[in-house]
């Protein structure tokens, strides 16, 4: 529910801390609310968050959301879009406030093909990211939504997070007023 990924944020932060390489990474700072990137827009830079949290969903065409992950500190994003040349898939909204590392395409892309340290913390990501989302989605079909909020639930707590209604019931693909039919029920 709730990622991190110290390896990458320990990667970038010694690249961010070297001088020559200023004008390839910065930091951009964000309020609770502000979009990092959105949906259907070109991208101009890979972020991997320095500190605070972001959710990543989907805007469906029915113009509902669907959160596929809160993240937080050494998560990335843009870098999907990168490797396939492709427009934001995702919006990622900061939920807290938030700082986050702005690399530039061109050495992102640098990295990918010459550095085999970052292509290592790259692949273990993205792999954890596909095994988190076919566990979370095989959990979905299995369990009842009551069995999904208790959980939800227990994360929020372990995590000490605080997630609106509105944003728990966009993780679990329901409607508010679902959701508050099940609480009651809890």
């Amino acid at each position: 529910m709730f990622r991190t990924n110290e390896s990458f944020y320990d990667f970038i932060e010694d690249l961010y801390s070297q001088e020559t390489l200023r004008d390839q990474i910065s930091l951009k700072v964000y309020e609770k609310g502000d979009f990092l990137l959105q949906q259907g827009e070109n991208l101009a830079r890979v972020l991997i968050i320095r500190d605070g949290i972001a959710k990543c969903f989907i805007n469906e065409d029915n113009g509902k959301d669907f959160i596929l992950q809160f993240m937080g500190r050494g998560q990335l994003f843009g870098e999907l879009e990168v490797i396939k040349g492709i427009k934001c898939l995702n919006n990622i909204q900061a939920i807290t406030p938030l700082t986050a590392f702005a690399v530039a395409v061109p050495y992102f892309r640098h990295l990918m093909t010459t550095n085999a340290r970052f292509n290592g913390i790259l692949m273990e990501e993205l792999a954890d990211r596909l095994i988190v989302t076919s566990t979370r989605a095989s959990l979905q079909q299995l369990y009842t939504l009551e069995h999904s909020l208790r959980k939800l639930q227990e994360l929020m707590e372990i995590q000490q997070l605080k997630i609106s209604k509105e944003d728990m019931a966009s993780y679990l693909g329901i409607s508010v007023r679902s959701l508050n039919r099940i609480l009651k029920t809890l």
